[in-house]
């Protein structure tokens, strides 16, 4: 089973591609997903890389490289789903460079997230509830239900921005053979909630459009109450494109490299086994040590079968799951 590591962990430490790429070759792996924070001056690197036939790029996380004037890389300097109408169109354009950045190094999918509906962040209020230990007490649930209301009402209006964005995308996509995957995040507030996404993806009809699950987030989803993680990840699977591989100390604390929190992996061998791509995310700060343990637990625990692999040239239009 192949296991790509996210150049977000040693991007911020190295002035060339070559050596972050040969950090992680290092480590035992052998593919990489091009995290929001590659800078320009590392792609020439990793570029060289590539032809040399050292690492192999099969995600790429949105926005990639950092785009020009921005401050720092982060996955939603512009988002589709904004109210403002500037930065819904910043974000078209810069997920269009993204994509072709992504079909000339050889990936297939480029991540992304899509935006939060415009109000306060509740959630936050939910997890900082849920470590005092008062979760599904009344002031708890008054909070949700608070939450949930406030977001039904606003997301009436930002919805449709996703959707006008993605068409947007799509010819873009379709040209450069490339899969737009929308990713999961831990809060209520972002889009779209499961349900949004699945009706989106029923109403786009197209495998240049799907799923990213991260680990991570789908549990704080479920830890905090707003849903069971295991369900919708396999209601979601037919649109599935991959996942980021993390690990939760509860109820809000992620990207903690496995097992050393409290996600059962083995509860979710049978979406790892698909012929998907699987990248482990640890933060920055995450030793060499943990994630090589993460690396091997995760080999061990869902299986080291190769046969089902992607070659890194399937088409969205080929994959298994489509």
């Amino acid at each position: 089973m192949i296991f790509a590591l996210t150049t977000r962990w040693n991007a911020g430490r190295h002035a060339r591609g070559e050596d972050m790429i040969e950090e992680i070759l290092d480590m035992g792996f052998t593919h990489v997903e091009l995290g929001y924070d590659t800078r320009i001056d590392l792609v020439p690197g990793v570029r060289h890389m590539i032809e040399q036939g050292a690492v192999q790029v099969n995600s790429v996380h949105n926005f990639c490289p950092v785009p020009m004037g921005a401050p720092r890389g982060h996955p939603e300097i512009f988002t589709f789903a904004s109210a403002d109408r500037r930065v819904r169109e910043l974000a078209v354009t810069h997920t269009a460079q993204t994509i072709r950045f992504a079909a000339e190094i050889g990936a297939r999918v480029v991540v992304t997230h899509c935006g939060n509906i415009d109000m306060p962040r509740y959630t936050e209020q939910l997890v900082a509830l849920a470590e005092a230990n008062e979760q599904y007490s009344p002031r708890y649930e008054k909070l949700k239900l608070k939450l949930q209301v406030t977001r039904d009402k606003k997301a009436r209006k930002q919805l449709p921005y996703l959707y006008e964005a993605l068409e947007q995308l799509l010819p873009v996509l379709q040209e450069n053979n490339i899969r737009l995957a929308m990713e999961n995040l831990p809060t209520w507030e972002a889009v779209p909630t499961e349900v949004e996404l699945e009706t989106l993806l029923q109403h786009m009809q197209t495998p240049h459009v799907g799923y990213w699950h991260d680990m991570g987030h789908g549990q704080i989803r479920e830890n905090v109450g707003l849903i069971n993680h295991e369900r919708w990840l396999e209601r979601l699977t037919p649109y599935l494109a991959g996942m980021h591989v993390h690990d939760v100390l509860p109820p809000g604390c992620d990207h903690v490299m496995p097992p050393r929190g409290k996600i059962d992996f083995a509860r979710y061998k049978r979406f790892a086994n698909r012929n998907i791509i699987r990248v482990i995310e640890p933060t920055p700060r995450t030793t060499r040590e943990d994630i090589v343990e993460a690396l091997n637990y995760l080999k061990e625990c869902w299986g080291d079968d190769t046969s089902t692999e992607l070659d890194g040239k399937d088409s969205p239009s080929q994959a298994e799951n489509l």
